[in-house]
């Protein structure tokens, strides 16, 4: 047997030791979350756009403005429409006023004959009146009585003649009300409005530049929380169940590590092959399982950075 030198067995013991320290894990992956890219959903140019890539933004914020004045200017047309139908809408409550005070001075009238009529007639029952008088009384009640049937259809008439004159007018006002939503909605839409609170991961457009519909303007993602995307084997499946709390190492240096706690929330029903580059074919022919595992980040762990599991 050849026998190593000091150095040599020194060097060998000491990894053999650090090598020792590190944990065994059973899977391996890369640290992932939902990112969101958000596009412009009008066409103009970015007025204000101040976010920056690492920036944090709260569900809502406004991120950027985009010039919609064109718009704006469509609405306010729509709206002078709607205001000219307004004008052409006619009001009844003046001509019924003069209708119905009509019919109270002729129904102050007829009780004022009926009551004439009455003494008339006692009048007339003592030789005091003449039967002339009492038939003039008889035909003014009879015309009272026409005036004020007349006066009562022609505030009925009246009532649904206009009705029907606004109704006509207010058809078309009820189109140009919703054209008038549709336009505040495309207004609304200039206001670059943040989805989710997160970190901004990537800026894909200047102020000042022109913004499209579509266009893709910036990339968020919430860091708070990251998943670890592992792959386990059909034999490790058996360890691996959902809810199930794992420990997660990610390197910290050359010969130390970081452990965080770990939650799997998700195990793929559908093998697939290994998720790196492989050399042999043996290795192709492997077939593994996605799991993810919910990881609380402490503001060390990054997208795209290696993590190892252990069940």
């Amino acid at each position: 047997m050849r026998k190593l030198s000091l150095p040599i067995l020194l060097f060998t013991l000491m990894a053999a030791s650090c090598h020792d320290n590190r944990p065994e894990t059973d899977a391996s992956g890369v640290f992932e979350s939902d990112e969101v890219i958000v596009s412009a959903e009008q066409t103009g140019k970015l007025l204000s756009f101040p976010i920056k890539e690492g920036d944090t933004l709260r569900k809502g914020a406004l991120a950027g403005s985009i010039d919609i004045n064109n718009v704006i200017l469509q609405k306010q047309q729509v709206e002078a429409s709607i205001q000219a139908l307004r004008q052409k809408t006619t009001d009844p409550r003046p001509q019924l006023e003069y209708v119905k005070r009509q019919l109270a001075v002729q129904q102050s009238q007829l009780a004022q004959q009926q009551r004439e009529k009455a003494r008339t007639e006692n009048l007339l029952k003592a030789d005091a009146a003449t039967q002339k008088q009492l038939d003039d009384i008889n035909s003014m009640i009879d015309q009272l009585q026409k005036q004020i049937d007349a006066s009562r259809q022609q505030i009925v008439l009246f009532n649904s003649n206009i009705a029907t004159q606004n109704r006509t007018v207010f058809s078309e006002k009820d189109p140009l009300e919703k054209n008038v939503a549709t336009i505040q909605d495309q207004i609304n839409k200039g206001q670059v409005i943040n989805p989710i609170t997160g970190t901004v991961l990537t800026k894909y457009a200047l102020e000042g530049e022109m913004a499209t519909t579509g266009k893709a303007l910036y990339k968020i993602a919430n860091l708070d929380t990251l998943t670890l995307r592992a792959y386990a084997t059909g034999a490790q499946l058996t360890s691996v169940r959902l809810g199930q709390p794992v420990k997660v190492y990610t390197d910290q240096g050359a010969k130390n590590y970081k452990e965080y706690p770990g939650q799997i929330y998700w195990i793929s029903d559908k093998s697939e092959f290994t998720p790196k580059t492989i050399q042999t074919k043996d290795e192709r022919a492997n077939l593994v399982y996605a799991v993810k595992i919910r990881v609380k980040n402490d503001g060390y762990l990054r997208i795209g950075m290696y993590g190892e599991v252990k069940f």
